[in-house]
């Protein structure tokens, strides 16, 4: 996929479902802030920020991308674009529930990219939601340098929709798309 700006993303830091291991989707059944580590590590990015010289902030409306987003806000005195679409991966049934849970419905990795829980989404879903995002943003804007502030699923499936991957190929590199809480990355082609 070309690209008409410059985009950076960035996963929220930890959250108390980070911590304790739940699954947490749209709507939110349990209040999940970030914690202090993860108000740290965003802190710890703000430097590395101000040298990007962004000039806008997209990121999804969760408690805890929404207090991420707020911070680098704050920082460096930009408004925040909120977007449903940038909101994490819709788990269905086990949202708000054991991490465990989420993971056990699923076989195998695979079988994340066309298996729905009861009103959650999959993979596919997910990529067809960021790219759709992506596109409109892309067409909208020029020269800008971007800053998304979303989940670990919706930002890897970005990076694997602007890289142009089959799923084949997003399994094959998914360790090298999968970030770490309160990471930065810049998102290219």
């Amino acid at each position: 996929m070309r690209l008409k700006n410059h985009y950076w993303i960035l996963r929220h830091g930890q959250a108390r479902s980070n911590q304790q291991r739940f699954v947490s989707s749209w709507p939110e059944r349990v209040y999940n802030p970030l914690t202090k580590k993860g108000k740290n590590q965003i802190k710890a990015v703000i430097p590395s920020l101000k040298k990007k010289d962004i000039t806008m902030i997209f990121s999804s409306d969760l408690t805890r991308t929404k207090q991420t987003a707020e911070m680098v806000s704050r920082a460096l005195g930009l408004r925040i674009k909120f977007d449903q679409r940038l909101r994490e991966i819709g788990m269905g049934i086990y949202n708000g529930r054991d991490e465990k849970l989420w993971n056990d419905f699923f076989q195998t990795n695979t079988q994340r990219f066309f298996k729905r829980p009861l009103g959650g989404e999959n993979y596919r879903d997910v990529k067809k939601r960021v790219t759709a995002f992506i596109k409109e943003i892309d067409k909208k804007y020029q020269g800008e340098n971007i800053l998304l502030i979303s989940h670990g699923c919706i930002l890897f499936s970005l990076q694997a929709a602007v890289k142009g991957f089959t799923e084949k190929q997003e399994r094959k590199y998914r360790q090298r798309l999968v970030m770490k809480t309160g990471q930065l990355r810049e998102l290219k082609p």
